[in-house]
């Protein structure tokens, strides 16, 4: 079995990767990363910190069919998806592109996933999506996301939590 990360050569998906690999139990990791805000020199860096390979597929999960073909390859039994666009600046001036990559293709990700019967995901949203509230941040307050950025993960939540509603099945 293996787990899939999605962004796994971004800044939080590389660390994460680094302590999965660091736990004697874990099982074989699969990274797909289009490499839009990393490069290949990460996957040489968690290698030499942890004496241990990933797989590595470099591709965009709005990709329906590339993200079918990861899931025909590999037997991914949950996934954690950090994959998506980042910059509260660059989504006020480029808010489709983030629309676009960060809702569709969590739906093209989750469509991909029901379909080979994997329903275990962990979601990396972003603290934005509580606007302006002051810190600490909990997760049992209001949300109101003041940007692009923070809409797309707002909206994924909310997908998310009605995916999970609609079917017990998901653990998200």
């Amino acid at each position: 079995m293996s787990l899939l990360i999605t962004g796994g050569t971004g800044y939080i998906g590389s660390h994460t990767v680094v302590e999965l690999l660091t736990l004697a139990e874990t099982q074989d990791i699969v990274i797909v990363d289009d490499l839009s805000n990393s490069s290949t020199k990460v996957l040489e860096k968690m290698e030499q910190i942890t004496n241990k390979t990933v797989t590595f597929i470099k591709a965009d999960i709005c990709d329906y069919e590339t993200m079918n073909a990861v899931f025909s390859q590999h037997t991914i039994d949950s996934v954690i998806h950090f994959a998506g666009h980042k910059a509260v600046g660059e989504s006020n001036e480029k808010p489709l592109s983030y629309y676009h990559n960060n809702v569709a293709g969590t739906l093209t990700l989750l469509q991909v996933m029901a379909e080979h019967q994997v329903k275990k995901l962990v979601f990396s949203s972003s603290a934005t999506v509580y606007g302006d509230n002051v810190s600490p941040l909990n997760e049992t307050m209001p949300t109101s996301a003041t940007n692009p950025y923070g809409q797309t993960k707002l909206m994924v939540e909310h997908i998310l939590f009605d995916l999970a509603n609609s079917d017990s099945d998901w653990s998200i």
